[in-house]
């Protein structure tokens, strides 16, 4: 019996043996990892690693063969990571203090290259926090708060990614995009200050528009009024005799005539006129002589 429990031990340590070494001869990369297989050093292959116009699930995740003790496996995120900076203080072109709160978001599409230059994603991050702080600096000093507002803060954002992205390629990353989530002035006194600055601004901005509206007015009623003088002037020219009967017409019509849009029709009438027969203002009543 003991010799029978003795080779039934040795074969469940041989096939325990046998079970662990298999287990150490392979590794399962995750649909979300690249794994980079390193030896003495230096990596060698790569399993499951990002290529763009290639679908999750086609890549090589899975099960994938190491040597033990010989190699080593490091894990590679193929995702999209995130590199946030938070309340950074940034000064203007117009001298106004800004609370910055930006992020970026970059992926690893050479993970040798990451191994070998960068090592870990904490030290990435470290190597890209300063050059984002740096860049958006450097953009947004060279900018107005205003301008903040416009489609100008686009350019601003591409211009701290190419530079970004410049730096992050010589580690095996690109960098997708940047933008600031937000740009605040600090609460208090530089904020009043800058709300009444934009304030008297805008009313400056409006003043001004009325001023110009006020003299296009003034001089298309003037232009307006000089045609007009010119076409009395051209009918008048053509038949003085019918213009000054016509313009006498129009007269008596406004004097005798009934109540005008806006009068009281009862209070017409009520005033008198005398004149002489041979007045000058009913010569057009005596008729042509």
């Amino acid at each position: 019996m003991n010799g029978t429990w003795q080779i039934r031990k040795s074969v469940i340590f041989a096939v325990a043996a046998a079970i662990v070494v298999a287990i150490s001869c392979i590794v399962i990369v995750p649909e979300t990892h690249q794994a980079v297989i390193v030896r003495t050093g230096e990596p060698v292959r790569v399993v499951n690693s990002f290529k763009p116009n290639i679908p999750y699930g086609e890549t090589g995740a899975g099960i994938a063969p190491r040597i033990p003790t010989l190699e080593r496996v490091q894990m590679v995120d193929r995702r999209i990571l995130d590199l946030d900076m938070e309340g950074e203080t940034v000064l203007s072109n117009d001298q106004q203090r800004l609370e910055v709160n930006a992020y970026a978001r970059y992926r690893i599409f050479d993970p040798v290259l990451f191994v070998e230059r960068a090592g870990s994603e904490e030290q990435l991050r470290n190597q890209l926090e300063p050059i984002l702080t740096s860049e958006l600096r450097q953009e947004l000093g060279r900018r107005t708060f205003a301008s903040l507002l416009t489609p100008e803060r686009g350019n601003a954002m591409t211009n701290i990614r190419d530079t970004l992205d410049e730096e992050a390629r010589t580690y095996g990353a690109q960098v997708l995009d940047v933008r600031i989530k937000r740009a605040d002035l600090p609460v208090g006194t530089p904020l009043t200050a800058a709300f009444n600055r934009m304030t008297s601004d805008r009313q400056e901005e409006a003043e001004t528009i009325r001023a110009g509206g006020r003299r296009d007015a003034q001089i298309i009623r003037a232009e307006a009024e000089a045609e007009a003088a010119r076409i009395y002037a051209d009918a008048y020219n053509q038949d003085p005799e019918f213009y000054d009967f016509y313009r006498a017409m129009q007269s008596y019509r406004l004097t005798f005539g009934p109540a005008r849009e806006g009068e009281n029709p009862a209070n017409v009438g009520e005033s008198s006129v005398i004149l002489a027969p041979d007045n000058e203002y009913l010569r057009q009543f005596r008729g042509r002589r």
